[in-house]
């Protein structure tokens, strides 16, 4: 089903001036582009502003495309240039006035925003793309032209019911796909090269998250969806959204084989194969439209860099619940605007605290301090003797070769090792990573137990519980369980 934008973690997004270079070189903006620099008075467009039937083959010439060229199929050619110029007008890259009679063709004259496509920044060409996306989009939404014939009433106007088609419906599911196919790539565990297989996102829109087996219902859902997706993505791939690897043909045919049997689905899904039922992944061009179409819609949905002109408080907070690779991106952001000494002071008095978060807190202060030169030497000299802060000044001195290095108390060290676990367990959750830390704490001091449950930590006790949990060794685990009894009384 579809997913929270409550869980959305921040996106890397290339820079303006390359993603308004992306979007310049998608081939449906270059023919809009190309087509509004060819029209003029002597253009013929219709009372809607389309241009008319008989204006279409030079349109298709100024583009270049040809029937039965580079794999355009008849009427193509004539297509791609209606399409090209109606995202023309729906941008500003050309302007159509209506003519005063009903019947009379219009006027085309240059757009204001077509001198912004050479003399406008970044934003101006990206806020034209934008335009562009919506026109796509709604195109995507609309059925069959075929079938819309089919259905228009007497009157001309469309019946709905008789289509089986809700707009809002068509336009929630495809934002929803959107959203979910910019999860899939933004998060953390994402496939190397961001595709997706298009039966899981069919599904992640229908599959109940609470049912196992899908049933024949389910599965006939999601087939319906691929087909409507395949259609969709490939509309979507020349205004440079998504990069797109269509359903096998073969396995078109096999559906269209099968439209005599009602309801019947795609083939099962070939784990060996799964390439043949599509796969789509979004372009970085792609994620940047799709975070705008969320901001738009009111979604939190974060961006690296984002929390650059925030304090150290809001840096090491949000960035405790990142990926991990955007958590080091947005520091390194946030390092790079400030001065280094000045930046590892604010990290360290972020990083204080006795509350829930704190353990993560000074974590990923670790992590960002690790990216801050030697210069910095004197911040962390300045809390060797900090209760909460001494211990992880001590490691970055050492692991800078610094001199005089006091050594820390056993209370120090018992302090950082319980800050560290709850860190860890905050973060990873009871992962194997975590069980091996766990495991070589208990190995590497004898009686650890024994002076572990007496450390002033607030979280002293839950991670003894979970170090009981996690402990392969059943006399070990114990031991653990059994300081967390003491642990908790002492807190009592």
């Amino acid at each position: 089903m579809p997913q929270s934008p409550a869980t959305l973690p921040p996106v890397l997004l290339h820079s303006e001036a390359e993603l308004a270079r992306d979007a310049l070189a998608t081939p449906l903006l270059a023919r809009a582009v190309r087509l509004a620099r060819w029209a003029g008075p002597d253009t013929r467009v219709g009372a809607g502003g389309e241009l008319v039937d008989e204006q279409l083959p030079a349109a298709a010439a100024e583009l270049g495309l040809v029937d039965g060229a580079d794999g355009l199929e008849a009427g193509d050619a004539a297509a791609y240039a209606s399409e090209a110029w109606r995202v023309a007008v729906d941008t500003g890259l050309v302007e159509v006035e209506d003519a005063d009679e009903d019947d009379a063709e219009g006027t085309v004259a240059t757009g204001e925003d077509l001198a912004l496509i050479t003399s406008g920044g970044p934003q101006d060409v990206l806020g034209i793309w934008l335009g562009a996306l919506d026109t796509v989009f709604a195109d995507a939404t609309v059925p069959d032209l075929e079938d819309l014939v089919d259905v228009i009433q007497g009157g001309g106007e469309i019946d709905f019911s008789e289509l089986g088609w809700d707009p809002q419906a068509e336009a929630e599911f495809l934002e929803g796909v959107l959203g979910n196919l910019y999860l899939l790539t933004v998060s953390e565990g994402a496939p190397e090269d961001g595709a997706v297989p298009l039966p899981a996102l069919a599904a992640s829109m229908i599959v109940p998250d609470d049912m196992g087996e899908p049933t024949d219902d389910i599965l006939e859902q999601v087939s319906d969806a691929m087909m409507r997706l395949d259609d969709q993505f490939r509309m979507f791939e020349p205004v440079g959204l998504v990069e797109y690897q269509p359903v096998d043909e073969a396995l078109m045919a096999d559906v269209d084989e099968a439209a005599g049997s009602a309801g019947e689905p795609l083939p099962p899904v070939d784990d060996e194969d799964v390439t043949r039922y599509g796969m789509v992944r979004l372009t970085p061009l792609g994620l940047y439209g799709v975070r705008a179409r969320m901001l738009e819609a009111g979604v939190d949905a974060p961006a690296v860099g984002d929390l650059a002109d925030k304090g150290a408080d809001s840096l090491l907070d949000a960035t405790a619940a990142f990926p991990r690779a955007a958590a080091q991106a947005e520091i390194e952001r946030w390092l790079a605007g400030r001065e280094p000494l000045a930046a590892a002071r604010e990290l360290l008095a972020a990083a204080r605290g006795a509350d829930e978060g704190a353990p993560l807190r000074r974590l990923h202060c670790q992590q960002a301090l690790s990216l801050v030169g030697g210069t910095a030497e004197p911040a962390l000299r300045e809390v060797l003797d900090d209760a909460e802060l001494g211990g992880l000044a001590r490691v970055w001195l050492a692991e800078h070769g610094a001199a005089d290095v006091p050594a820390p108390s056993e209370g120090m060290v018992f302090w950082l090792t319980i800050d560290t676990v709850a860190a860890q367990l905050a973060a990873e959750g009871n992962s194997d990573e975590l069980r091996a830390l766990v495991e070589g704490l208990a190995a590497q001091h004898s009686g650890f137990f024994a002076a572990a449950w007496r450390v002033d930590h607030p979280a002293t006790a839950e991670v003894l519980e979970a170090m009981g949990r996690l402990h392969s060794d059943k006399q070990v685990a114990k031991e653990a369980r059994k300081a967390a009894f003491k642990a908790r009384s002492q807190q009592a």
